[in-house]
């Protein structure tokens, strides 16, 4: 996710479900059955909470088929399974095909860390019918998401404020002001979260997940894994490599990668996306309305992050477009390819002086809804990620970074850079430099790079499928735009997937789709 708080592998949700909504439910508190004998009551979805977004109940897919939503419980802690527990909210479409070819149920993460499985299933539901045939198509909000025990930092106004800040600051009193909202925000997360803060860690979701595979009644987790559900699909592996099944990574996380890599990555994936953006709308037969030549493009953008940097424009009233607020707009919209139009129109109305369509593309990648409620998909990002990363850096070292950053990207390379300091101050120690995701044993995982990803380069393609181990991983790379392939709609990319999932078959080694 690109915001002032930290730069990570984004959400897909946080992209491609620009102002979507729809849920379902779940809760936490005592309870005192074994929660390996548990057994689900899946019931009609009701609308989402705030913290999964808002919205209406999701609605029923063509076929008739409902949405069921159910509660799992999960150990608090997994060091003490017999503990307290946690209510893992899931929703799930049963298979529409005959039972004797129903192969199981098919997990889904969608990415964040942050995100609510059980807004985006729905939300994707049509695109994964081929794979609903053989698999119940399951998803669900990870522990610290939604209402799976939701991390709560900041009210939303609090969150507005944070969202408006100066993330780039040029001044040694700018430097201050960050470091001290970035307190402000840590330890509000602290004080109205400090039960769950110990237990966001990607290890605990993925114990989570072997739970879900042994309460759904599946011998093996088939998994659909997508941005940093590419990276929880690793972690799984790692832990628990005899019970993969058939398992597809797309949109792939590096894990050789600390956080400074990572956003190093994600300054040149965002610029690479950007340059895409700009040869496209200068290279159309009609005259491209924001600028003459890809340069042009990229210069005026500059001149206007600049420009707003002193002094803001109207954007959502009452709210105006801060030059935090335009870069965040700028990237939401880089994640799809089907989002160049917007960006194309709003850089056209920021030009003349109204900021509402950049505004509205930063409000949907920080979960802000048109009433003004705020998921808590940045809030959970923030602890998930300052859980799982042991690195923390000081403004005295992002500053020396910053010639690397603004040589990546000239334009988002500060913005990545000064992300890094968000666990400053985090109460909870990180796990490690980066995730372990070696998976001896492991049944065949297909792992889908993007060449043009944004927010995952497609170099990590590659690190995954080595760091999985021998034998473990082949590679399908997509000559595309966007963040992740499967999605996209080439049907190269979605014949290698299903005829995987659906029949087993494995696609020929560095596999390619144009």
């Amino acid at each position: 996710m690109v915001n002032p708080s930290r730069p990570r592998a984004a959400a897909l949700t946080a992209s491609a479900v620009l102002l979507a909504a729809l849920l379902a439910g779940c809760g936490d508190g005592s309870w005192d059955g074994d929660v390996m004998t548990q057994k689900l009551d899946w019931k009609d979805c009701p609308a989402p909470s705030e913290a999964e977004g808002g919205g209406g109940a999701p609605s029923p897919l063509p076929n008739g088929t409902r949405w069921q939503c159910a509660t799992m419980r999960a150990p608090l802690d997994w060091s003490k399974p017999k503990g307290d527990t946690i209510g893992i909210a899931l929703i799930r479409a049963k298979a529409s095909g005959p039972a004797d070819q129903r192969i199981g149920s098919l997990v889904f993460n969608f990415g964040g860390p942050g995100g609510s499985g059980v807004t985006a299933l729905p939300a994707f539901g049509e695109d994964y019918a081929a794979l609903r045939t053989r698999y119940d198509l399951v998803s669900f909000d990870p522990r610290g998401v939604g209402r799976s025990a939701p991390v709560e930092c900041e009210n939303d106004t609090q969150l507005d404020e944070y969202f408006q800040q100066d993330a780039t600051p040029d001044t040694p009193a700018e430097q201050v002001q960050l470091l001290d909202r970035t307190k402000q925000f840590n330890d509000a997360c602290e004080k109205n979260s400090k039960k769950i803060l110990p237990h966001v860690r990607t290890t605990d979701t993925a114990r989570d997940m072997d739970l879900m595979r042994h309460v759904l009644g599946d011998a093996k987790l088939n998994y659909f894994g997508i941005s940093y559900g590419t990276e929880l699909g690793g972690v799984y592996a790692h832990l628990f490599p005899k019970n993969v099944g058939r398992a597809v990574l797309d949109a792939v996380v590096d894990p050789t990668q600390d956080p400074e890599q990572g956003a190093l990555g994600q300054a040149r994936g965002f610029q690479l996306a950007l340059d895409n953006f700009a040869e496209d709308c200068t290279s159309k037969v009609t005259d491209c309305p924001i600028g003459d030549t890809p340069e042009d493009v990229k210069n005026r953008i500059a001149t206007l992050l600049k420009d707003l940097e002193k002094k803001p424009i109207p954007g959502v009233y009452p709210r105006e477009l801060t030059q935090t607020a335009a870069i965040n707009g700028i990237a939401q919209s880089l994640y799809s390819k089907d989002f160049w139009e917007y960006l194309t129109e709003g850089l056209e109305q920021a030009y003349d002086g109204d900021g509402k369509i950049l505004m509205l593309l930063s409000d949907s990648m920080n979960g802000r809804s048109e009433n003004g409620e705020y998921s808590n998909i940045a809030s959970a990002n923030i602890a998930i990620n300052c859980s799982d990363e042991k690195p923390r850096y000081t403004a005295d070292y992002v500053e020396s970074r910053l010639p690397e950053f603004r040589d990546a990207s000239p334009l988002f390379g500060d913005f990545l850079a000064w992300g890094m300091i968000s666990c400053h101050d985090w109460a909870v120690p990180g796990a490690a430099d980066h995730p372990d995701v070696s998976a001896p044993g492991s049944a065949p995982i297909l792992v889908v790079g993007n060449t043009g990803d944004p927010a995952t380069p497609y170099e990590g393609a590659r690190k995954m499928v080595e760091a999985l181990g021998k034998g473990v991983a082949v590679e399908l790379t997509y000559k595309g735009q966007g963040h992740g392939a499967y999605d996209s709609k080439n049907k190269c990319v979605q014949a290698a997937v299903n005829s995987y999932l659906l029949d087993g078959k494995v696609p020929e080694p560095d596999a390619v789709c144009s």
